[in-house]
């Protein structure tokens, strides 16, 4: 069974489709990416997993479970946690509070362990514990937004396009952090714009145009398609 199973989801901005039978799984241990044009309907299609949005048509599966339709309190509880695009880190509080955040579901013994060990993976934030949120860097607040999650202890990590407004060293970091979430065996749903940092790290890859599946396969397949090459990766 798949950890998660979307099962042709409609979702609708008013009378404007933005999901037209979306349907794919992520196993455990997968990293599984949606890539395509800015509007294909990539984040939209994490928005209502996470239940940011309801959608109109389908079922979402986690676990087994039916959560379609839960509120995100209760998607991020059942362990299903959402890095969202633009990070949004809370720019007042500091570094460790914002982690701490994350965390604020939990009630077991070792958040203090967890807290430590992301200040081992993100020296760059240990370095800055006590600093304000919003004083950090574009890559250190994405660093941040990463940490925040994991947190949670998330039982499927979803990223919505984590390189976005980085420069090219900091897109190789953030894709060697995901490289070591997927080692730990945290299954990824990645949502990203860098089609080519995608499909090198990812298992399986899915490609939406204008709300729908258009190419589905094993990321490596896709990687060496012709059309892929010439709509993504040229």
């Amino acid at each position: 069974m798949a950890l998660l199973e979307v099962q042709d989801i409609h979702t609708a901005y008013g009378a404007i489709a933005a999901l037209r039978g979306v349907s794919f799984t992520v196993e455990v241990g997968q990293v599984v990416t949606l890539i395509g044009a800015n509007g294909a309907g990539k984040s939209t299609t994490l928005n209502t997993i996470s239940g940011i949005l309801k959608p109109s048509r389908g079922r979402i599966l986690f676990d087994g479970q039916d959560i379609t339709g839960w509120r995100p309190d209760r998607v991020f509880a059942a362990g299903l946690v959402q890095v969202p695009e633009g990070r949004q880190i809370i720019a007042p509080m500091s570094v460790l509070e914002n982690l701490m955040l994350g965390a604020h579901l939990r009630q077991d013994d070792e958040i203090e362990r967890d807290l430590e060990d992301i200040f081992r993976r993100f020296t760059r934030l240990n370095e800055r514990r006590s600093q304000k949120a919003g004083s950090l860097s574009g890559g250190e607040q994405q660093m941040l937004a990463v940490g925040r999650a994991l947190m949670a202890r998330p039982r499927l990590l979803m990223l919505d396009e984590p390189s976005m407004g980085l420069a090219p060293l900091l897109v190789n970091e953030v894709f060697r952090i995901i490289a070591d979430i997927k080692a730990r065996g945290i299954p990824i749903l990645l949502v990203e714009q860098n089609a080519r940092k995608a499909l090198q790290i990812a298992d399986y890859a899915h490609v939406l145009e204008r709300g729908q599946i258009v190419h589905s396969g094993r990321a490596e397949a896709l990687r060496q398609t012709r059309e892929i090459i010439a709509a993504y990766l040229g």
